[in-house]
């Protein structure tokens, strides 16, 4: 089975997979600033939660690179600025900010500019070896779930190119593959920007796994006449009360899987539970340019002189939500007990729930 990489560290430079050009052709950016780390991040050359974290720390890395005061001072005044500088580029992934200020954490317990500057790189690279088998793990809990022959049906991305390799809401389904089960997806194109058509579609017929595209507005027929086993989907943003910030459209298909009996379920690493956040209200929702609303391939499809409304994200409240799976277990209902439960050292295999 081949994953695709989003990032690939070389050493004195990083290399994103533009997902912007998915589906037709895989082009890897070559980064050389933290800079060209920013733009891509907001641009969606990289994105997915997880993905952005590990993009973020070697942003600066790359920052580190060029630095060439001695101070220690002046070294971490500097880290923290561009730490926020990094952080200011999607507002509402809380892996972006955790990936940054574990970077902080880290190298500021070393005595010197050069410690520093290791202790960067090395944490950066262990951040992006840690979550491929954080997703693994993910998809190890989400396959409990699951029986040979299931279909789920997911939203957006949250595939390998969202993280570094497996995905969240998708590694039920790459690893029901690796072990020779058959379990397929149906994936909702995802306005407006396709996430779902460009690159859900495009990862899971790549690696061989059975997949169906539809529209966003047909979820609800499909939730009714179809036997979906669930609802699986990702996150950018969990709150400590469990009420979970995904891309746009989320909240509809919760209540759509409530109302016809379907389980739904959030993928999220731990990074993604944001516990200064008591619940989904609080979550910053980012706002995005009303281009991708009003054009399509660069074609105005909208009239001129309209109002544009375009939220990247909506909160489903954690009422709506049938588990929280994670790399240490899936998370139940009382969520605000049970996550700051699991926030603390917690056996791999364990399901948490009343």
């Amino acid at each position: 089975m081949s994953v695709i990489s989003s990032l690939q560290w070389k050493g004195d430079h990083l290399l994103l997979l533009d997902q912007r050009q998915l589906p037709h052709q895989e082009i890897y950016l070559k980064q050389t600033a933290i800079e060209d780390v920013w733009n891509s991040i907001s641009a969606l050359v990289v994105r997915g939660a997880p993905a952005i974290g590990i993009a973020a720390a070697y942003g600066l890395v790359l920052w580190s690179q060029h630095v060439q005061t001695k101070d220690i001072s002046t070294f971490k005044a500097e880290l923290r600025t561009q730490g926020e500088y990094l952080a200011s580029s999607r507002p509402t992934a809380v892996n972006l900010s955790w990936a940054i200020e574990r970077i902080i954490r880290v190298s500021f317990t070393v005595p010197t500019v050069e410690k520093m500057k290791e202790a960067i790189l090395k944490e950066a690279i262990i951040i992006h070896q840690e979550d491929e088998l954080v997703c693994q793990r993910i998809g190890e809990h989400g396959l409990k779930l699951l029986n040979d022959g299931d279909t789920i049906l997911t939203h957006c991305n949250a595939g390998g190119i969202a993280t570094a390799k497996y995905g969240t809401a998708l590694a039920p389904l790459h690893l029901a593959k690796q072990n020779g089960l058959s379990i397929s997806a149906i994936a909702t194109e995802t306005r407006p920007v396709l996430q779902g058509a460009r690159l859900t579609a495009w990862e899971l017929e790549r690696a061989g796994i059975d997949v169906t595209l539809i529209t966003d507005s047909m979820a609800a027929h499909v939730l009714k006449t179809k036997k979906i086993a669930a609802v699986i989907v990702g996150a950018d943003r969990i709150a400590a009360n469990g009420d979970t910030a995904n891309k746009i459209g989320t909240l509809g298909l919760a209540h759509i899987a409530k109302a016809y009996h379907v389980p739904f379920y959030i993928a999220a690493p731990l990074s993604t539970i944001d516990y200064s956040i008591p619940h989904g209200d609080a979550i910053p929702i980012e706002e995005r340019d009303p281009k991708e609303i009003t054009h399509y391939q660069g074609q105005r499809v909208a009239a001129e002189n309209i109002e544009v409304f375009n939220p990247a994200f909506d909160v489903t409240p954690h009422h709506l939500i049938n588990g929280i799976i994670t790399e240490h277990g899936i998370i139940r209902t009382p969520y605000e007990e049970n996550l700051v439960h699991l926030s603390l050292p917690n056996d791999q295999n364990t399901e948490v729930h009343s």
